[in-house]
C-alpha cells in the first residue's frame, strides 16, 4: 500500500511542475486545461500566499481550481471498475470524498514545489464528447515527459479530466490495479480503511 501512495503522489506530480511556454493549434479541451492550469501556478507564485501561515489558505485555493476541472466521481468510478457496482450507495457516497481528498493532497504537495518547469501543449484529438490533449513537460534538464489528459464533455461546453496519462502509464489504470489487489486480498473494507488512515496521517501532518 505505501507503494501505491508513492506511485499515486509521482503521477498527480506530473501535472503540477508546468507553464506554458510553446503553442500549439488549441482546441477547446486544449484552452480549458491551460486555463485551469494557469490559474494553479499563479496561485503557487503569489507571494502573500507563499507564506507559511497563509499555507491553509493557499492550499483551499489550489483545490478549488482542482475541483472545476478534475471530475473525481468518474475518475473514483473508472478506478474501481467492476468493484464500482458491487458497492452500495452509502459506499459510493463515502468512496468519492476519500478518493478526491487522497487526489487533492498528493497534487497540493507537488504543485507547492512548483519550480517553473515548462510545458509544450502539442496537440489536441478529439472523438465526440472525449478529447485527449496531448502535451510535454521539459524538465531543467531538457528531459521530455509526454503527459495526456483525457477529458469528457459535459453541459455547456466544459471539458473535464477523467484520466491522465504519464509517458504511456494511465493513472486510473494505476488505481484500479492498486485498488483491485487490496480489494482481492483483502477486502473493500481494508481498502477504505486505509485510505481513511492515510488521509488522517496527513491531516496530522499538515496541522503540526
Amino acid at each position: 500500500m505505501i507503494r501505491f501512495f508513492v506511485s499515486l503522489s509521482c503521477a498527480v506530480a506530473m501535472f503540477v511542475a508546468i507553464a506554458a511556454h510553446g503553442k500549439a493549434e488549441a482546441g477547446e479541451a486544449t484552452e480549458q486545461i491551460k486555463a485551469t492550469v494557469d490559474q494553479v501556478i499563479e496561485i503557487t507564485k503569489d507571494k502573500n500566499l507563499k507564506k507559511p501561515s497563509r499555507a491553509a489558505e493557499r492550499r483551499a485555493a489550489i483545490r478549488r481550481v482542482v475541483l472545476e476541472r478534475f471530475d473525481f466521481t468518474e475518475m473514483a468510478k473508472r478506478s474501481l471498475a467492476v468493484y464500482w457496482q458491487q458497492r452500495t450507495a452509502q459506499e459510493r457516497k463515502e468512496f468519492i470524498p476519500l478518493f478526491t481528498d487522497l487526489l487533492e493532497r498528493s497534487y497540493i504537495k507537488k504543485v507547492e514545489g512548483y519550480n517553473d518547469e515548462k510545458i509544450l501543449y502539442s496537440d489536441e484529438r478529439r472523438d465526440d464528447n472525449y478529447a485527449v490533449v496531448k502535451t510535454k513537460i521539459i524538465t531543467k534538464r531538457n528531459v521530455e515527459i509526454p503527459i495526456d489528459y483525457k477529458l469528457m464533455l459535459q453541459g455547456g461546453g466544459r471539458w473535464e479530466v477523467y484520466d491522465i496519462s504519464i509517458e504511456g502509464v494511465s493513472l486510473v489504470n494505476n488505481y484500479r490495479t492498486q485498488f483491485a489487489k487490496i480489494i482481492r486480498t483483502s477486502s473493500y473494507q481494508e481498502l477504505v480503511k486505509r485510505m481513511k488512515s492515510k488521509q488522517q496521517e496527513e491531516t496530522f501532518e499538515e496541522k503540526s
